[in-house]
């Protein structure tokens, strides 16, 4: 059952939350305005991106925070490390907005299929109560219909896992922001 909320698109258990506020995953002071040009670091562009990435193990991330923290020299390292730390926030939250907007086109792609296959069951149910319909064109239609049916059906059962995905998102970038306060903490 959805999350009672006000968007009749959103399909999952989850609370919708189109965008997270820093806040919720960074629990030091305020970041530097400095922090906000991370996108022109080309050194920190590249390392958002990879570190970003659902692909990379969490722990090998983690390790790649680190060892780039490490790196730096001590009067570079919290300017750059929470410039990092902004890099990751805006490139995840604009990440996982994009998912969740096409999780609510992906339900309301289902719900127009589950429209249209009421509408095909009933003239497929209307054919065959006519004495005079055309067995094959009675059997092509049922069979399209059948066909449709299950690719409804198995788009509905993949949903879960596609709900899944913000709150992954969320988690990670949860993670790769305390392993760089835990670097920062370090010093």
């Amino acid at each position: 059952m959805a999350a009672q909320g006000g968007d009749p698109d959103w399909p999952c258990i989850q609370r919708k939350v189109p965008e997270l506020s820093l806040g919720q995953v960074w629990t030091g002071a305020a970041l530097p305005q400095t922090a906000a040009g991370w996108s022109k670091d080309a050194a920190i562009s590249h390392l958002v991106t990879e570190l970003a990435a659902r692909r990379v193990p969490l722990p090998e991330a983690q390790q790649k925070i680190r060892e780039y923290g490490d790196s730096l020299p001590e009067a570079e390292k919290e300017r750059r490390m929470t410039m990092l730390v902004q890099g990751l926030f805006d490139h995840m939250n604009r990440e996982r907005s994009v998912v969740i907007a096409g999780i609510a086109r992906y339900a309301h792609a289902q719900r127009d299929m589950a429209a249209f296959l009421r509408q095909e069951a009933s003239a497929v149910d209307a054919l065959r109560a006519k004495p005079a319909a055309d067995p094959n064109e009675l059997a092509r239609r049922n069979d399209r219909l059948m066909f449709q049916t299950r690719v409804f059906q198995e788009r509905a059962q993949s949903l879960s896992f596609v709900c899944e995905v913000p709150t992954l998102i969320e988690q990670r970038l949860y993670a790769l922001v305390k392993s760089i306060a835990q670097t920062l903490g370090d010093r």
